[in-house]
């Protein structure tokens, strides 16, 4: 698929996703979402792929939002058929086993912060701003922002965001939990990358097991949280990487991971 809206580029074991519409402020709309949609199954069937840095073009703009021009004639039901959409293409980037960090690079807003919560990891630029605008645009949240935001940082927090409209800087955000690391502008890629590699030298299948893990954890009670733990320790144990890692190990060597 030739895409128009993004930039989908891969260099030995990383995938490096830029949503390309600087003009916009690389706002989302259906076009860009379905190119989304396509670039995470090309990487999902990759087998040499990974990681992935998800980023935006430009140094203003991560992703500034939905794109309100393509929202504004929308009925209630092609407002559904969005959010829907939109839902399914993030979710499907928390439920692809290859870890995805965000390279926020400055505005994250609405549909931005929403696809940066969608990422397992978030490294933000001194100039990264966060914020849920929607209902000063007499809409809310539609792309997961009412359900993962709250999970990020406490009820509380998320509700007085969501609900004053109001939009907060990197260091902010660091402090409620929102992003992992904060650095300066031009350090972004180096650090995303740094933190890339690290990801990529350990054993592919454990880290897979372990997104699952916690993804399908937090979404259940503690002991039915524990039990999916234990089943994806039990299939960690059947793999070539296991002993592979633990050999190593004993043989005070760097284990060399295949990702069987």
């Amino acid at each position: 698929m030739e895409f128009q809206n993004i930039i989908l580029e891969k260099e030995d074991y990383l995938a490096i996703l830029t949503i390309n519409r600087p003009k916009a402020l690389n706002a989302l709309n259906g076009d860009t979402l379905y190119e989304i949609e396509a670039a995470i199954k090309d990487i999902k069937a990759d087998n040499n792929i990974k990681v992935v840095i998800l980023t935006g073009s430009g140094e203003k703009s991560f992703v500034a939002g939905a794109d309100i021009t393509f929202m504004l004639p929308l009925s209630p039901a092609e407002g559904r058929f969005f959010s829907d959409f939109g839902e399914k293409v993030f979710r499907s980037m928390e439920l692809m086993e290859k870890p995805i960090i965000a390279a926020v690079n400055g505005f994250a807003l609405g549909g931005g912060c929403e696809l940066a919560m969608a990422c397992d990891i978030r490294l933000a630029s001194e100039k990264a701003l966060f914020g849920q605008p929607e209902v000063g645009l007499g809409i809310i949240p539609g792309f997961g922002g009412t359900q993962r935001l709250p999970r990020l940082i406490g009820e509380g927090r998320a509700k007085e965001l969501i609900y004053t409209a109001d939009n907060i800087k990197a260091d902010e955000a660091y402090r409620l939990g929102l992003v992992n690391h904060v650095c300066p502008a031009e350090q972004l890629m180096d650090e995303a990358r740094k933190m890339a590699k690290k990801i990529a030298a350990k054993a592919p299948l454990a880290v897979g097991y372990s997104k699952f893990a916690i993804g399908k954890g937090m979404q259940v009670d503690i002991d039915t949280a524990m039990s999916i733990e234990s089943d994806m320790f039990g299939m960690s144990c059947a793999t070539d990487d296991k002993f592979e890692g633990m050999t190593a190990f004993v043989e005070k060597r760097k284990a060399d991971f295949k990702g069987k």
